[in-house]
């Protein structure tokens, strides 16, 4: 088999000259992980194609900043104690880690992905100002 490559795609020619499209099948390689800590696994794995991500998507943001979003994201997930649902949320890393590889997102959402991971889910809700009954149209507009 031989690889054609279009860019933003891949396709794969198979000797019938048929087109399909390229995976890198990193969740099926998931699935068959045998060891103690698969998140670290995928953290180390995440880690290694954090240039080529920012190289795709033209991202300026240093290293340990994404380090510091991705390990945000774990964190998120670290109060999970059933080993099923760490190995489905295992799975789905490495299916998003596809997804950035093979160019199917686009840059706002690995940028918004990032900014969630430094964050934390949710803390652009948290911070925003409270606003009560008697709160006028400015402050409706002005709220950050």
């Amino acid at each position: 088999l031989r690889w054609l490559c279009c860019w933003p795609f891949r396709f794969r020619v198979i000797r019938g000259g048929e087109f399909t499209m390229a995976s890198l099948q990193l969740a099926a390689k998931a699935r068959q992980l045998v060891g103690i800590n698969k998140a670290a696994r995928l953290y180390r794995s995440i880690c290694k194609e954090i240039p080529n991500v920012m190289t795709i998507y033209d991202i300026d943001i240093p290293f340990d900043e994404a380090k510091k979003a991705i390990r945000g994201h774990i964190a998120l997930n670290e109060y999970l104690v059933d080993e099923r649902v760490i190995d489905m949320v295992v799975e789905k890393g490495y299916m998003e880690l596809e997804e950035a590889l093979l160019q199917h997102k686009q840059r706002p959402h690995m940028l918004t992905f990032l900014n969630t991971g430094w964050n934390g889910i949710g803390a652009n809700v948290a911070n925003r100002k409270k606003l009560g009954l008697d709160a006028s149209i400015d402050d409706q507009f002005n709220r950050a």
